[in-house]
């Protein structure tokens, strides 16, 4: 079952028996680790969860991360980024698997960016945080992770100044990387109402327990929050997008249902409830119709 939210104190006591030498290293702000030095240690891969910290990972080797309700297979040599916004784990690595993590709250770096982390493009939502590096790149990004670990360890007084450009150089490489597309500006008032109404409705999600439940699930409610037509929504949306509004908010429902039928141990009637709907079987005939299984045959896939 999906729980809260993980804390990086939680992360620490779940990967490391000995805690003390991680509690030295102010606990709260930042860390670094090889990947093979974990896997040495016996740990295993993390609980398909939400967190309240950020991550960034080099890795070497093959293997499948599953991100929201997206699964992405990676090979050779990968930069990802996990944000606090969306649960993710991945499969068993093997003992072959290289490369770096660091992990990071938002407050360790209020004062050396000029916008918090969130709002960046690399972390905004529907991007996809999987980069595949050439070997010059790979080259760049592993030297950083090295200069990170080397000034992390020395007891310079100003170590974290130092880490902090170093990690910020780690984000903004990514974001040289990001496809162009998926960075722009809103040229009219129809775009911005369309980007304001997409992470409306992605900060619903997930849900994380069956206390919570998705309200927003009709155009008129969305139109309702923005403070706008409903006719004037959906013109600005499918102008923008080529889709309805209707499709944007049935297709994130049926990411987010695809992901707890994958991901949680919750019956079918508890998702249900938790994605809005007034019974199940309203539910099965969604979910049917929009990916011709029932939600039990999808579950046994």
């Amino acid at each position: 079952m999906i729980k809260t939210t993980e804390s990086l104190e939680e992360f620490y006591k779940h990967k490391f028996n000995d805690l003390s030498d991680h509690l030295k290293k102010d606990i709260g702000q930042f860390n670094v680790f090889r990947i093979e030095d974990r896997i040495r240690s016996g740990t295993t891969s993390p609980t398909y969860i939400r967190r309240d910290f950020f991550k960034i990972m080099l890795f070497h080797g093959n293997n499948v991360f599953h991100y929201g309700d997206k699964s992405i297979c990676v090979s050779g040599n990968t930069l990802l980024f996990f944000n606090p916004q969306v649960p993710y784990t991945y499969d068993l690595l093997t003992e072959d698997t290289k490369g770096y993590f660091c992990v990071f709250k938002d407050e360790f770096f209020k004062e050396n960016l000029r916008l918090n982390l969130s709002e960046l493009p690399l972390f905004a939502a529907g991007v996809q945080p999987v980069f595949h590096l050439t070997d010059d790149e790979n080259q760049e990004v592993q030297n950083i992770f090295e200069k990170i670990i080397k000034e992390f360890n020395t007891d310079f007084i100003y170590k974290y100044e130092l880490v902090k450009n170093y990690v910020s150089e780690l984000i903004y490489l990514a974001m040289k990387l990001q496809p162009s597309e998926q960075v722009f500006q809103h040229s009219d008032a129809g775009t911005r109402i369309t980007s304001v109404f997409a992470e409306l409705l992605e900060r619903q999600f997930p849900i994380e327990s069956t206390s919570q439940r998705f309200e927003f699930r009709s155009p008129k409610v969305f139109a309702d929050r923005l403070s706008v037509h409903v006719n004037y929504l959906n013109r600005a949306i499918k102008k923008t997008t080529g889709r309805t509004t209707t499709n944007h908010i049935f297709e994130r429902l049926t990411s987010e249902a695809k992901a707890l039928l994958k991901h949680t141990d919750w019956n079918i009637s508890e998702i249900s409830y938790v994605l809005g709907f007034e019974d199940q079987a309203h539910f099965n005939n969604f979910f049917k119709k929009q990916t011709k299984l029932n939600p039990s045959s999808f579950r046994k896939v």
